[in-house]
């Protein structure tokens, strides 16, 4: 962590309770722990509870047990259109940048931090011990384009996230992470010529 960067204000008292997501209103929900394995479920319960949620507030998400139910999570996210918001010292880590790039619409607000690192399987294997077309490694890769990157983005966020290892993080500011959101040269390009 930063040592100079504010932490998170301490979410109001939720309405609900889904595993890692705390309900705080009719349109609010806040992630506040880890995902797992019974976190899609979870997360299919609480958009049954409140179908009128519509942003998804990160403020203590370390990551994740299990990485393919997070990207199952990732999926729902941007299925059910729901703005992901990191506010002032919101700290998402790991698995859960996947979960904050997965909003239709997504919010980072100053002072909001950001950590990757190499993903670690069962059997202590990384990212690099595969090919790069490897279904281990497109697993990331076609999930970053589902999420609006292209493949070109996508390889080079890949890389960057797989740039430490998983016992280290390479952390990230609001401002760092604003960059890796921010429109595409080519998409700038076709919205100018669309508005001449």
């Amino acid at each position: 962590r930063y040592a100079d960067a504010p932490r998170a204000a301490k979410p109001q008292q939720p309405v609900a309770q889904y595993g890692p997501f705390l309900v705080m209103d009719r349109t609010r929900a806040a992630l506040v722990g880890s995902t797992g394995s019974q976190t899609p479920s979870q997360f299919d319960a609480m958009l049954r509870d409140f179908p009128e949620l519509s942003t998804l507030e990160l403020v203590e998400a370390p990551g994740t047990s299990n990485d393919i139910a997070n990207l199952e999570v990732g999926r729902r996210i941007r299925a059910a259109g729901l703005t992901t918001h990191v506010p002032c010292g919101g700290s998402v880590r790991s698995g859960a940048v996947e979960l904050f790039l997965a909003g239709a619409q997504r919010r980072i607000d100053p002072g909001a931090q950001f950590a990757v690192h190499a993903w670690l399987d069962n059997y202590g294997r990384q990212p690099d011990d595969f090919a790069e077309d490897d279904p281990a490694n497109r697993l990331y890769l076609d999930y970053y384009q589902e999420m609006g990157m292209s493949a070109q983005r996508a390889r080079a966020f890949y890389a960057m996230t797989n740039s430490v290892p998983h016992a280290r993080a390479l952390w990230l500011r609001a401002e760092d992470m604003r960059r890796w959101i921010a429109p595409e040269v080519s998409e700038v390009f076709a919205l100018s010529n669309a508005l001449e």
